[in-house]
């Protein structure tokens, strides 16, 4: 086992406020030239407000970085993981700046997004890119790690997640908590022109999560021999109310299904790796207060998170890439029926909108 050629992992994650003060100027990073309106900023602002101004993902995200360390050394591993964010401290640049000054020439980078779209993908091959051009001839070379939606470790994780939800729905009693349930498993909205341009090239956004859906469907008949139907919601959604996004949306779905005559759901946020900001207030709060109004039993599922075959699966993808940078011919291990992803995205891959050629420089190819 080698990490050779890579002199670090880098985690690079959207950021999130610390405190009060940290919350507008976060969100100007954020939203700025995306023509949100004013009225959607205050809202999420009052999200974090809630929450005494600080985002949970700047811990979580230090969680990760540590069972990260912890599972290269237990290996016998020395790579050093490093963290860096795109909208808040430490910025990526910075992070690429200091490693830089200890000798890192060339780094992988771990994207906090399983799913390839324009949101999950590009736009942080956008960002790496203009943190390199900041840095100019001290920049190092980076490569990033292929989506890893459909990596056993990622799955599994979620499997685990979801059968401790059901366990709580039944009372101890797993297969008894999910039989007759409903398993919402939910995701991050996004717009449907931006689903329409990450199909272009390769299996959708949607499609990814309905190939992790049928998986965890059938790895948890074949454990706990249940009855449930499942379905994909959306949580989340921003912009211009006019412009489509992917539905339904979380709540909505949730008041069909009680009106259906549903009595008990499991609600999994197999969209995101940790429990941030949309977990925590739009399923925690949101999503579980309408299932409260409407009759519906329902629990929260975790999510990845540290989970050991989350973590333990994150290495063994740094591990396989390593070694094919090396030359050597590695398996690429996945669940579902998509197969595994190229290590380099695809000229023109996850664009904001089909056919929209930006210019912006991208780590994966020269120009979009």
């Amino acid at each position: 086992m080698s990490t050779t050629p890579y002199d670090a992992l880098l985690i690079c994650s959207f950021g999130g406020p610390n405190e009060t003060g940290d919350v507008v100027p976060f969100l100007q990073n954020v939203t700025r030239g995306k023509g949100i309106p004013e009225e959607r900023l205050r809202e999420v602002g009052e999200h974090y407000y809630g929450f005494g101004g600080k985002s949970p993902i700047n811990e979580q995200n230090l969680e990760l970085l540590s069972a990260l360390r912890a599972e290269f050394e237990r290996r016998g591993l020395d790579l050093p993981v490093i963290w860096g964010n795109r909208n808040w401290h430490p910025y990526t640049v910075d992070t690429l700046r200091d490693a830089s000054a200890f000798g890192a020439k060339r780094i992988l980078v771990l994207v906090t997004s399983a799913y390839a779209s324009y949101s999950g993908s590009r736009q942080y091959r956008e960002h790496l890119a203009a943190a390199r051009t900041a840095l100019g001839d001290h920049a190092p070379e980076i490569d990033i790690l292929r989506p890893f939606f459909n990596d056993p470790g990622f799955v599994q994780a979620n499997i685990e997640a979801i059968i401790e939800a059901a366990s709580e729905l039944g009372d101890g009693d797993a297969a008894a908590g999910l039989d007759g349930a409903r398993l919402v498993y939910v995701t991050h909205s996004i717009p449907d022109t931006m689903q329409d341009a990450s199909a272009v090239t390769g299996p959708g956004y949607r499609e990814q999560h309905e190939d992790v859906r049928a998986s965890i469907d059938t790895a948890l008949r074949e454990r706990l021999g249940s009855d449930f139907v499942s379905s994909l919601a959306y949580c989340s959604r921003s912009g211009d109310p006019r412009v489509p996004w992917l539905e339904p949306d979380v709540n909505d779905h949730i008041e069909a299904l009680a009106a259906d005559g549903a009595q008990k759901a499991i609600i999994a946020p197999i969209g995101f790796i940790s429990d941030h900001m949309e977990v925590a207030f739009d399923l925690d709060i949101e999503a579980l207060e309408t299932a409260t109004e409407h009759g519906l039993r329902a629990v929260r599922a975790g999510t990845a998170s540290v989970r050991e075959p989350f973590v333990s699966g994150l290495v063994d993808l740094v591990l396989e890439r390593a070694a094919r940078e090396r030359g050597e011919t590695v398996p690429a291990p996945t669940a579902g029926v998509l197969g595994a992803f190229p290590d380099v995205a695809p000229p023109g891959s996850c664009r904001m909108r089909h056919g929209e050629v930006s210019g912006i420089p991208v780590i994966a190819g020269a120009q979009d």
